[in-house]
């Protein structure tokens, strides 16, 4: 087996959210032909219970605690020396010092960094094949941000914008490939950057769909006297915030006041008090952390995604289609999917459109579930998509 080195800003493990679930099958499948050397941040004091986990894909690990209110001082410093705030944020000397270790000490041919900011602690490197995998367009994120804030969080996030997509540009520049989780993530960074467009790829996520498979048999866990609409995701990030809150505001009022029995599901762990503080309107359920996320979408007569900030492949969006529910998401959360609008997906934008939508699956007229569980088997697994990412680590012919 050839020497991996593999470098991830968050432990890929529990694969409970969107960038760890790609992480974490990239670990697992690439295990298979690699020897893997992983050195990644643990921001979260519950990962370091699935540290054994992760060790047994691994040849080597690198565990670094991150301390975010060190790590966010380290980044203020960067409106100083002019670099992106995201960069120094992620900065680590015994995080460097590991990587410089097991350059030095090992026939290392080839490196995977999982995020952009992942590339500063390699960009020394010769004489190995590197691929960039940075999954989404990180400077648009902040950019989608900053059009939504005031002044002088607005002037911050532009800035980050413009300094990170000139750190991603050079990144792009400098790697052998960079790839992206969809294609029109990809087609977005070629048009922003002037990086050549054969260095450019993408690669899709995917679903278990062993695992998300409708008519599971669950127990519903919600109260068998209402009808439920679900939204599941982490409950800490900005843009599942910003989209409860204005579905909370602007769509369930409606839908409620039209269908007295229809409940609002939150399902994610992390919830702000932002997001507490929509449980206390009528028929709003936030649950906080659950063992299981499959039980909340089974029982749910439609899962939502009204995300208004959104970057790459919803995986929320996936799993529901997985499950044979209907979905119901924005433009922004279905745009990087292989899908179909009105076949696979029902695609709304406004209040209107989501309340007509909500509307045609309380009466029965719009079940799109058997046409999303296919798409999903048809274009969506793990394996067949990340042997794109395998194989252009390989070395070049």
């Amino acid at each position: 087996m050839t020497d991996l080195l593999f470098l991830a800003h968050r432990i890929p493990y529990p694969p409970n959210k969107g960038d760890k679930l790609r992480s974490y099958h990239l670990l697992r499948i690439l295990s298979e032909k690699f020897r893997v050397h992983l050195g990644c941040f643990v921001d979260d004091p519950n990962d370091w219970e699935h540290v054994g986990q992760v060790r047994g894909y691994c040849a080597e690990t690198c565990f670094v605690p991150l301390n975010r209110r060190w790590q966010t001082v380290r980044s203020l410093m960067c409106l100083v020396t002019g670099e992106a705030l995201s960069i120094g944020y992620y900065r680590h000397g015994g995080l460097q010092a590991w990587v410089n270790d097991v350059i030095a000490r090992s026939s290392l041919s080839h490196v995977l960094v999982y995020s952009s900011v992942m590339a500063q602690f390699v960009q020394r490197i010769v004489g190995a094949r590197r691929v960039a995998d940075m999954v989404d367009v990180d400077s648009v994120k902040w950019s989608q941000y900053a059009k939504c804030s005031r002044w002088p969080a607005a002037w911050i996030y532009e800035r980050e914008a413009g300094k990170l997509l000139r750190f991603e540009s050079e990144v792009a520049r400098s790697f052998d490939a960079t790839v992206f989780v969809s294609q029109a993530e990809a087609r977005l960074f070629r048009s922003l950057s002037a990086v050549p467009h054969n260095r450019i790829h993408w690669a899709p996520n995917g679903v278990d769909t062993e695992y998300f498979k409708p008519r599971l048999g669950s127990t519903s866990p919600y109260d068998t006297q209402t009808r439920v609409i679900v939204f599941t995701g982490a409950m800490d990030y900005r843009p599942n915030i910003d989209a409860v809150s204005w579905f909370a505001d602007e769509v369930y009022p409606e839908v409620r006041s039209k269908w007295p029995d229809v409940s609002f599901a939150i399902v994610g762990a992390n919830p702000t008090k932002t997001v507490r503080s929509l449980e206390a309107r009528e028929g709003i359920i936030v649950t906080g952390t659950v063992a299981d996320v499959r039980p909340f979408v089974e029982h749910a007569v439609a899962s939502v995604a009204p995300l208004r900030i959104a970057r790459g492949v919803q995986n929320k969006v996936l799993e529901g289609m997985a499950m044979g529910r209907t979905v119901i998401a924005s433009t922004q959360a279905a745009e990087g999917l292989d899908v179909v609008a009105g076949r696979d997906v029902i695609v709304a934008d406004n209040r209107e459109d989501f309340v007509t939508a909500i509307d045609l699956v309380l009466c029965g007229k719009c079940e799109l579930g058997v046409n999303a569980r296919n798409r999903v088997l048809q274009s969506y697994s793990w394996p067949q998509n990340i042997a794109r990412i395998r194989a252009l680590l390989e070395p070049r012919p």
